[in-house]
C-alpha cells in the first residue's frame, strides 16, 4: 500500500521542504506587510487609512487561487515580471510567495489591529503629550503590547497559510499538493494511502506550530 514511498520515483520529503520554504518566506513577508497595513489603518492620515481599508477589504475577499493565478499570468506572462528568478521553477516559487504575502498580509493586519485596540488609549495620549510622533508612539509604545496580545490569532493565520500553500500547485510550484496529484494519477490503487501520507505530513507541520505558539501566547499574554 505504501510502496510508492520506497519506489524512489517520488521525492515526498523534497516536496514538503518546498512547502516549508513557501510557508516561511510568506510568513515573514506577511508579518512585515501586515504590520505596515495595520499602521496605515490606524494612521491619522486619511489617505493612508483609506488605502489600508480598501486594500484589506479588496484583497481579503478575493479568492487566493485568483491572486496566485493573477501573479503568474498577469505579472509574469503578461508584464514579464520575474522577481529576479532565472528559471520557470524559481519564477513560479517567487510569484507564489508574492501572492501569499499579498493575501495573508490582510489577515495579519486585522489581527494586529485587534491587538492595537487592546492597548489603553491613555498610553498613546500620554506618549503624544511627551512629544512623541505617531510613528514613535506606534512602534515604541503600541505595537510591542499589541503583538503580545495577538500571538494566538497570528498562530491561526500561520496554520492557515501552511495549508494555503497547496494553491501554489495551480501555477506549477513543486510543493506537496502537486506531488500528491502526480502520485494519485500514477498510483490510483493506493489512493487512500496517498491521501493519508500527505494529510499526515501537513498535520506534522501545523500541529507543533499551533502547540508552540499557543504556549508562547500564554507566556507573553498581557495581564490586565
Amino acid at each position: 500500500m505504501f510502496d510508492f514511498l520506497d519506489s524512489g520515483q517520488y521525492d515526498v520529503l523534497g516536496a514538503f521542504w518546498v512547502t516549508v520554504q513557501l510557508t516561511l518566506y510568506s510568513a515573514v513577508g506577511s508579518l512585515i506587510w501586515g504590520t505596515v497595513l495595520a499602521g496605515m489603518r490606524v494612521s491619522p492620515v486619511p489617505l493612508m487609512r483609506g488605502f489600508g481599508t480598501a486594500y484589506v477589504n479588496l484583497v481579503r475577499n478575493t479568492p487566493l487561487t485568483v491572486l496566485i493565478l493573477g501573479c503568474s499570468l498577469g505579472l509574469s506572462q503578461t508584464l514579464g515580471v520575474t522577481l529576479g528568478g532565472g528559471t520557470f521553477k524559481e519564477i513560479g516559487f517567487r510569484l507564489a510567495v508574492l501572492g501569499f504575502i499579498a493575501y495573508t498580509g490582510t489577515f495579519v493586519c486585522e489581527a494586529i489591529r485587534s491587538g492595537i485596540n487592546t492597548v489603553p488609549v491613555g498610553q498613546a495620549e500620554a506618549s503624544r503629550a511627551l512629544g512623541m510622533s505617531f510613528l514613535q508612539t506606534l512602534t515604541l509604545i503600541v505595537l510591542p503590547q499589541a503583538f503580545r496580545a495577538v500571538v494566538a490569532p497570528l498562530a491561526n493565520v500561520l496554520i492557515a497559510l501552511t495549508k494555503n500553500t497547496t494553491v501554489a500547485a495551480a501555477i506549477g510550484v513543486a510543493e506537496a499538493a502537486l506531488l500528491m496529484k502526480e502520485v494519485v494519477e500514477n498510483e490510483p490503487q493506493d489512493l487512500f494511502a496517498v491521501f493519508g501520507v500527505f494529510a499526515l505530513g501537513f498535520v506534522l507541520l501545523t500541529l507543533p506550530t499551533g502547540l508552540l505558539l499557543g504556549w508562547v501566547a500564554k507566556r507573553v499574554a498581557v495581564k490586565r
